[in-house]
């Protein structure tokens, strides 16, 4: 019985702590749906260099010159 009981306060601590550090951000009110959801949009896609393709270049470069 005694578990329980410590594993409610444990619980309930854990629970304040994480609503106390997330302040106003955090949206009790469920699923949205409508005009009251808000979507972001997706971040630009920075095409990645790879290390593979610069010795390539720098090798082109070299050539060229």
């Amino acid at each position: 019985m005694w578990k329980i009981v410590v594993g409610f306060i444990v619980f309930a601590a854990l629970s304040l702590f994480v609503i106390m550090k997330a302040g106003d951000k955090v949206d009790m009110s469920g699923e949205k749906h409508g005009a009251d959801a808000v979507h972001a949009p997706e971040p630009a896609a920075v095409p990645a260099s790879t290390p593979a393709s610069l010795p390539a270049i720098a090798a082109s470069g070299a050539a060229s010159r």
